[in-house]
């Protein structure tokens, strides 16, 4: 549920999976017949199939610590239409009306994750006991540690071992590729978030929904800013008025997603991206393909691992 300022459409960070083929700027002319279906073999996974995948892996580092003699708690505490992700471009227009931003789903969350039982139980144990646990959660301090180079300079570390590494082999099959070029996927931005924040088509179309929200009677300049503004209020009214806090949040939000749609604010931020991306296809293609098949492999097995979530 986190908002970042500088996420201005609803995909995910990762480059798109062929060359757009646009002779200029414009984006004038899109992919051709060829492109367009290797696109669509390589699209990135949904946040519902994200979700799922996550699951798995909860339920595979379960399984492998129940095997150490271990418990272990999956948190499966929201519902799966409690899960959507609140991105810059908030369209969904039922979603907005029961759940605004998400502020209180969020919050609930967050008191679900400080009861959190897996640190409780393993506070409990002996430091032998303890120590052995994190040998089997994640290798402990004998485990490989991972280095992935960022696009942009500079590297990202990570411990793996343990039965985290068996999650993540099991559903990915090569853990090492799976965070290398997941690393160069999310990093691709840095290298160009500042044009895309600048494009004119987005600066445009984010003017519209301005001005559309102003004639709501929320003037807001973008979508962060009416977020960041019901999180104002609803910090300064506080929990004595919470009630009022979130009818505020949700006459927002509908207002937010009713003037996306009006404005197409979320085509036009997709495209726009898909744009940015596809010049740097000739650097990091080959590494966003397969990081997009590794995630489809991992989908394909998480399914027959977890149900979906209801």
């Amino acid at each position: 549920m986190k908002r970042t300022l500088t996420s201005l459409c609803v995909l995910a960070v990762a480059v798109a999976a062929t060359a757009s083929g646009c002779t200029d700027g414009t984006g004038a002319r899109g992919p051709g017949p060829a492109a367009a279906a290797d696109r669509q073999v390589r699209q990135q996974l949904t946040w519902r199939q994200e979700l799922r995948i996550a699951d798995a892996r909860q339920r595979l580092t379960k399984q492998c610590m129940n095997r150490h003699g271990f418990d272990y708690w999956e948190d499966r505490t929201l519902t799966l239409r409690e899960s959507r992700p609140v991105r810059y471009v908030q369209d969904d227009v039922a979603w907005a009306r029961a759940h605004g931003y998400g502020g209180r789903i969020a919050a609930e969350h967050a008191r679900v994750r400080e009861r959190n039982p897996i640190g409780t139980y393993r506070q409990s144990l002996s430091p032998a006991r303890r120590a052995a646990f994190d040998t089997a959660l994640d290798g402990g301090d004998d485990a490989r540690m991972l280095a992935a180079p960022l696009p942009g300079g500079g590297e990202v570390r990570k411990r793996l071992g343990g039965c985290t590494e068996e999650a993540e082999r099991t559903l990915y099959g090569d853990p090492e590729e799976w965070f290398r070029t997941g690393k160069v996927v999310s990093g691709l931005r840095a290298l160009y978030g500042g044009e895309l924040m600048q494009d004119p088509r987005l600066t445009s179309a984010i003017r519209a929904w301005s001005r559309c929200m102003t004639q709501a009677g929320h003037p807001h300049e973008d979508p962060p800013a009416a977020r960041e503004a019901v999180r104002t209020d609803t910090v300064r009214l506080g929990a004595a008025r919470a009630d009022e806090a979130f009818t505020a949040e949700r006459r927002t939000a509908v207002a937010d997603a009713l003037c996306a749609r009006r404005t197409s604010l979320r085509a036009v931020a997709s495209a726009r991206e898909t744009y940015y991306e596809d010049r740097l296809r000739d650097r990091f293609g080959p590494d966003v393909d397969t990081h997009r098949d590794l995630a489809r492999q991992a989908y394909d097995r998480a399914v027959r691992i977890v149900p979906e979530r209801d």
